[in-house]
């Protein structure tokens, strides 16, 4: 009797594990994206770069606000070893204020 109570607790805490590693991972994916925002890179590019760092099959927007970017990441965590569990949708978002160019501003140039 304690076996199986044994095993459903270690497969629970196995599973938690699962859930905040995924966690973090689309923090740190988040926070990526929005420093590469930071710096003025193109849209396309930051997302790349979430996408890479993000779990496997998570999916990022990179919303331009104008001076603000938001970068929001999602994963939905399935175990692979337990079909009583279930899946587990984790989100972490990050905004950065962005760089811009100003080039084209007449009060930019420089003499």
């Amino acid at each position: 009797m304690a076996i199986p109570a044994l095993v459903l607790v270690l497969a629970a805490g196995l599973w938690a594990i699962a859930v905040v590693t995924a966690q973090l991972a689309c923090v740190d994916a988040a926070r990526a994206g929005a420093r590469a925002a930071a710096r003025g890179e193109p849209i396309h590019d930051v997302r790349t770069e979430v996408i890479r760092a993000a779990p496997p099959h998570a999916t990022a927007s990179v919303i331009d606000e104008g001076d603000l970017t938001k970068v929001v990441v999602t994963a939905v965590v399935r175990p692979n070893w337990g079909a009583a569990l279930p899946s587990i949708t984790v989100t972490a978002t990050a905004s950065s204020a962005t760089e811009r160019e100003f080039d084209h501003h007449p009060e930019a140039r420089h003499g």
